[in-house]
């Protein structure tokens, strides 16, 4: 009889053990506090990743974060010869789980906290381990920078990472490919949102990877750093966010820059912070797009700003 409950007890034990396994798990915060990271430092599931150079890792950080540079880990690919793509499914799982993440994982991605720029990162490492169907991962507010000044302490100790097994699902519906934005762009049905600054929107200056000047036709220009407030290190409240997108209506829309960096902090803002989940972005961006001459591309570019160009004065 005791043989017999104990069998009994350890079928029970894995079939609850299996069905915990099998709930599925529920959207994270897309943005988190320095307090709240700090009280649930050490948790078994919790991957924290710095972004940040590799040297600014060694100088300090968030105690057992994980170095994952985004200039030099492999965030983004070149594929079909256009630059600083998405990696693909299997790149994704190597990525991935070399930071020690599996699909239980709780992940805070930290950034410096120090301009648009560097929150624009940390929005497409986000965007991607979104993409790769990761459903708990967070940006922490304010990066480093607000770790700091929360008084929280910095450590130098390098951590490494205990390789994990991931099986990446693809959540195809955050991304926008060439043949959806050209199809857009010619027949309709979604706003696209360019987050580049005014002066690449009209064309009066470009990136040197963008082979034209200009944007897509028919995109509303929405500046990333419009959402960014330098005096707290992240993104402004809510309000401020929702009345700066105000501009793009509602329905779907498809943001993009040169690159699909600044692009992913207009994408975050909608889809994640305001709830805009039909919002979509396009990582090959205008390098990928102006790569095909057959393209259209509108531009306030002038003779005169080629000619400043010509004499150095321009770009």
């Amino acid at each position: 009889m005791v043989r017999l409950m104990s069998v009994f007890c350890r079928v029970a034990a894995a079939v609850l053990f299996a069905a915990v396994a099998a709930v599925p798990a529920f959207a994270a915060d897309p943005l988190v506090s320095p307090q709240w990271l700090n009280s649930h430092a050490g948790e078994s599931n919790l991957v924290v990743i710095d972004i940040r150079s590799s040297d600014a890792y060694k100088q300090g950080h968030v105690p057992g974060a994980i170095d994952s540079d985004f200039a030099t880990a492999h965030w983004r690919i070149t594929r079909n010869d256009v630059p600083l793509m998405v990696p693909d499914k299997p790149q994704l799982e190597v990525l991935i789980g070399n930071l020690g993440i599996d699909e239980h994982s709780r992940i805070v991605v930290v950034p410096g906290g120090t301009d648009v720029v560097d929150f624009g990162e940390a929005a497409r490492v986000y965007w991607t381990l979104k993409y790769a169907g990761l459903k708990q991962v967070s940006i922490l507010d304010g990066g480093v920078a607000s770790w700091k000044a929360a008084g929280l302490p910095l450590e130098t100790k390098t951590h490494a990472a205990e390789p994990a097994i991931f099986d990446a699902t693809l959540d195809t519906s955050i991304l926008a490919e060439l043949p959806e934005v050209e199809k857009l762009e010619k027949d309709g049905g979604a706003t696209l949102v360019d987050a580049r600054p005014a002066s690449q929107f009209l064309g009066k200056e470009k990136v040197p990877i963008a082979q034209a000047y200009g944007h897509i036709p028919g995109a509303e220009d929405v500046d990333s750093a419009r959402f960014f407030d330098a005096a707290r290190h992240g993104l402004k409240p809510q309000a401020e966010l929702a009345s700066i997108a105000n501009v793009v209506p509602a329905g779907r829309a498809v943001t993009y820059c040169n690159t699909g960096h600044l692009a992913a902090t207009d994408w975050f803002v909608l889809h994640e912070l305001l709830g805009r989940k039909e919002t979509k972005l396009y990582d090959g961006s205008m390098v990928e797009w102006t790569r095909h001459p057959n393209l259209p591309v509108a531009s306030s570019r002038t003779k005169w700003d080629d000619l400043k160009k010509t004499l150095g004065i321009g770009s």
